[in-house]
Order: C-alpha cells, then sequence, then structure tokens
C-alpha cells in the first residue's frame, strides 16, 4: 500500500509519528514528511532516523495555506496532531477548538483539493461520552472525518479511536516512575480510577492495519485491556523495589472520568465486531457501500466497554510493562 507512496504526518515529532515513522520506513515509501511546529523536536528527529526518505515542514494545522502545500504530491495522510492534556484544554478550550476542529477541518480541505488517496485520523476513547472539552473536539473532529466521505471527492476519511498507549510523552509511566525514585510518594487523583492501556508498537501496529483495510466513513476502535492505576502504580513500586511510598489522593481534575468507555450507548446501536483486535462504528449516515462491506460482521453485545469491567491482574500489567519496555 506504502510502497513507492508519498506520506504525510501531522503532528509527526510526537511519540505516535516516532512509532509511525519507525514503521513505516520498512514499507517501502517514496517520502514521508513530518509537517510539525517545533524546529528543535525535527531537528532532534532527522539526527535520530538519518534517512533520506524522511523531510520536514515546519507548520500548523491551524494554517489552512501551509496545509495546502504540504498536502501537494501526498497520496496518504496520518492526522496525528493534537491537543490533548485534559486539564490544558479546559482551561484554554479556545486553543483546543482551533488545533482539535478547525485543523481537522483544514485537513479535510487540503487532502480534497491536492487529490489524497486517504487520510487517517487519530482520535481517543475520550471521545466517546466526552466529558472534557478534549473529547469534545475529537468527537467533534470524528464527525468531520465521517462527513467528509459525503463530499463527492476521491478521497477516503478513516477514522482510529485508541486509549491510552504506554509511554507517550507525558505519559503516568513516566510521570509515576519519577515521583516514585525522587519523592517516594505518588500522586493519585482517585484510587477506583481505570484506564484502557497498549503498547506503543501494537497502536502503531493497529493503526497501519486499519489504514489499510478501511474504506472510509467508519471508526475503527482498538480493542485493549484495561487496568486500575492504583495497581498500575504498585507493579511500578514493586519493580524498583520500593515498599514504602506514599500514595497521595489528588482528586479528580476537571473533567476527568473515573472510567472511560471505548463506545457510548448510542454509538453501541450501531458497532460491530470486526475481528479480535477491532470493534468498527458505523455512522448512520448513509455512506454507500458501507454497511454492505460490514454485514457479516456481528453487533456488539454490550451498551458501553467499559475500562473497570475486565481489569488486568497485577502479573498481566507487569507483562504489558514489560513488553512496552519499560520494566526489565
Amino acid at each position: 500500500m506504502y510502497q513507492n507512496k508519498t506520506l504525510l504526518v501531522t503532528g509527526g515529532t510526537g511519540s505516535w509519528g516516532h512509532e509511525l515513522v519507525h514503521q513505516l520506513l520498512p514499507l517501502g515509501p517514496k517520502e514521508i514528511i513530518i509537517f510539525s511546529r517545533n524546529e528543535s523536536s525535527q531537528v532532534a528527529m532527522k539526527r535520530m532516523f538519518e534517512d533520506d526518505r524522511l523531510s520536514f515542514c515546519i507548520g500548523d494545522v491551524r494554517d489552512k495555506e501551509a496545509l495546502m502545500k504540504a498536502c501537494q504530491g501526498v497520496d496518504y495522510v496520518f492526522h496525528l496532531a493534537a491537543l490533548k492534556h485534559v486539564p490544558v484544554c479546559e482551561d484554554q478550550p479556545y486553543e483546543a477548538l482551533k488545533t482539535n476542529v478547525l485543523g481537522t477541518q483544514n485537513i479535510i480541505e487540503a487532502a480534497i483539493e491536492n487529490k489524497v488517496k486517504k487520510v487517517i485520523n487519530i482520535s481517543t476513547d475520550k471521545a466517546a461520552n466526552p466529558s472534557n472539552f478534549y473529547g469534545m473536539t475529537k468527537a467533534i473532529g470524528e464527525k468531520l472525518i465521517v462527513y467528509a466521505n459525503l463530499q463527492r471527492s476521491q478521497t477516503e476519511f478513516v477514522c482510529v479511536r485508541g486509549g491510552n498507549v504506554l509511554g507517550t510523552n507525558g505519559s503516568v509511566i513516566h510521570l509515576f516512575m519519577k515521583q516514585i525514585k525522587e519523592r517516594n510518594q505518588i500522586g493519585i487523583t482517585d484510587k477506583a480510577m481505570t484506564r484502557f492501556f497498549l503498547t506503543m508498537q501494537e497502536a502503531i501496529g493497529l493503526l497501519l492495519r486499519a489504514s489499510e483495510v478501511g474504506v472510509g466513513g467508519e471508526i475503527f476502535v482498538m480493542t485493549m485491556p484495561a487496568c486500575k492505576i492504583l495497581d498500575l502504580a504498585e507493579v511500578l513500586m514493586e519493580s524498583l523495589d520500593k515498599t514504602d511510598v506514599e500514595v497521595i489522593e489528588l482528586g479528580i481534575r476537571p473533567g476527568e472520568k473515573i472510567h472511560e468507555v471505548l463506545y457510548s450507548d448510542y454509538e453501541s446501536l450501531t458497532t460491530v465486531h470486526y475481528d479480535e483486535e477491532y470493534l468498527v462504528i458505523l455512522p448512520t449516515l448513509p455512506i454507500p457501500g458501507l454497511k454492505e462491506k460490514y454485514e457479516h460482521c456481528p453487533p456488539v453485545a454490550l451498551t458501553n466497554f467499559n475500562s473497570g469491567d475486565s481489569l488486568m491482574t497485577k502479573d498481566e500489567i507487569k507483562e504489558l510493562l514489560i513488553k512496552g519496555r519499560f520494566l526489565a
């Protein structure tokens, strides 16, 4: 699919972008364009990969003109750029709106204008029944991406929804390990809190597969294990041989949930099991041929997929951390 093709990755200097590029390069692309705002991050990434197929473009998804230019001659777009930190989006909602909503619409228009083959939009479980502004902006972004398939263009628009990825910038793993080593205490917003988790390698592998099989208009949902944040913290304490770490309950931050869901009650009405790795949310919009493609897939049995159900044991959490190369 990507052999001798030109790819554009927005927000490509982040953790997702690094792993995505790492997995894309062996697939033989002609060029991968990294589109992001941070000059120093681009220089560091260029030195890390040292591959002539990588090119770098300074720009912001809020700037439609810059995107129009960046999309020239591009075959596939991976849209990773977003403001993701929940408290920041709560404090500065208009900035989140400009990047996560208007930036996504700019991607859509630039892709259509330049006859891009496919756009793959990365979303989050926080877009399901959103309780914070970040989730709301990503939910709107999903709606825009789905609706873009009705624009009578040559471009297909696919959405992939995932949960928390271990080791991303600002990850709770890095925070907990730092707190354990330096302060001998951990701050947890609520001891009952649960979250979905995947390793970065798994998340990008699932993303690439969805980008290949998606035809436009559907939302692929990565099925993933969940755990209690407190259990995760205790596994890290045990692995670092720290038995006297103080756990401080900080209280839920604005917009946070105790449990996340991968799809909402409403979405469950049109969600099907694609295979063991994916659920697919089909739109209520009449996109030609889409429902027929997935008519062999059984509907989901649960009204929502909750992170508070079927939690990993501590041994399973440890295995996940080993797989993600956080523990030896």
